[in-house]
């Protein structure tokens, strides 16, 4: 058979040249589809492994028949305090310098055990009728991916029937280095006397890029009602504040949905108290007080003035700036370079009508339990406390 002719060989060296060219791109094609699907995947798995939460959402609320109601005039004793997930004192997390390299990840199993005692030991020995905690872990890695709050009412036996709470940090799996792993964390509201309904608060984030924004705590207010027997509902709130927002408006934006929240109550005449860690100092000489080092969590000018403009704080502003001072300190950094309690950053606020009795914070057995002190304050609810701290108010400017 005679040989392929020059334009014969140029057609069929065009023809492979097409075709291979047609294999690279259905190769290429199937390469970014195969990329496409797995990003999809990814974008999914870390989608529904992590914790998006409405603005506002109903949250459950554990209340037998039979609890009995507040009543109208009733004094009532509320406690609140961050139990920094039952960890105690003998650690510092990665989390606990500024750098961010302390050397512990998690608490030993015996030091959550000893610390849960403690935590119920103190609860028993106050006998509050409101507990509002914070840093309650439930189904994390850290803790053993125990449920604290069970484990606590299980100590406390019956004394607090009613309870809600809400989760601010949830995630099956975090990537950061120092924890690899699920976490959970919880507010939570506990009460001897019957609650109506909960509610959950969303609060602003920290900016961050798309893919950390899922792993963020996304702090919030948990909101619980208590009917009252011949009065309108007494409300209770827990929150926790944003710690490590430095160079952001995250503390100014959480203050003022924190405020906003508190004035619609205050719209509906219902009275109500908040109580947190709120991670910002007292206005006054609180911040000039703390070492360089310190400060670099904090705004010289702090955030949380507009709460005490407008509220009754515990502890309040004289207070906070009084030469005993130190008698108002809600913390003690698990930073080595820090050896004594040196700040207030937790607090209760209350409408300035609430009729404010008794209140302390209680350091002096608690030093070991967590890095923060629980505070404490007792008031009257219901109408005729608050036409007797009007009656008064009004008496004291008269005799002015």
């Amino acid at each position: 058979m005679p040989g392929k002719g020059p334009m014969e060989n140029v057609r069929e060296t065009s023809r492979m040249r097409i075709m291979s060219f047609a294999h690279v791109r259905r190769w290429i094609v199937g390469v970014l589809l195969t990329c496409a699907v797995l990003a999809a995947g990814l974008v999914a798995l870390v989608w529904f492994t992590t914790f998006h939460p409405a603005s506002r959402e109903p949250v459950a609320v554990a209340c037998p028949d039979g609890t009995p109601m507040l009543s109208s005039g009733q004094v009532v004793k509320i406690l609140t305090w961050n139990v920094q997930f039952l960890a105690g004192k003998d650690h510092v997390f990665f989390f606990d310098v500024f750098e961010g390299n302390g050397p512990d990840e998690r608490p030993s199993a015996q030091d959550m055990e000893l610390t849960l005692e403690e935590v119920a030991r103190v609860i028993r020995a106050e006998a509050p009728d409101i507990v509002l905690l914070q840093e309650v872990d439930d189904g994390a890695k850290r803790t053993d991916y125990q449920d604290q709050l069970a484990a606590l009412l299980h100590r406390l036996g019956q004394e607090y029937p009613c309870y809600c709470s809400a989760f601010y940090w949830k995630a099956r799996y975090v990537p950061h280095p120092r924890i690899r792993g699920a976490v959970g964390m919880k507010l939570a509201v506990l009460s001897k006397y019957q609650i109506r309904q909960a509610t959950r608060h969303q609060l602003a984030l920290m900016p961050a890029d798309a893919f950390r924004r899922q792993f963020l705590l996304k702090r919030a207010v948990l909101e619980a009602r208590m009917p009252v027997s011949g009065g309108r509902d007494f409300v209770v709130l827990c929150t926790h504040l944003d710690a490590f927002a430095q160079g952001t408006d995250t503390m100014g934006r959480q203050v003022s949905e924190v405020k906003a929240i508190l004035d619609g109550l205050s719209q509906e005449q219902l009275p109500w108290v908040i109580g947190g860690d709120f991670n910002l100092l007292p206005p006054g000489r609180a911040y000039g007080a703390l070492p360089a080092r310190q400060q670099v969590y904090f705004n010289e000018r702090t955030e949380i003035t507009p709460l005490f403009d407008a509220f009754q704080a515990v502890p309040g502003l004289e207070e906070v700036n009084s030469p005993d001072r130190t008698r108002w300190f809600t913390h003690f950094p698990n930073d080595p370079s820090v050896k004594a309690p040196d700040r207030t950053i937790d607090y209760l606020f209350m409408p300035k009508t609430l009729c404010l009795l008794e209140h302390h914070v209680r350091q002096q057995d608690t030093l070991r339990i967590s890095d923060h002190f629980p505070v404490v304050v007792t008031v009257e609810v219901g109408e005729n406390a608050e036409r007797r701290k009007e009656k008064t108010k009004a008496g004291s400017q008269m005799g002015m």
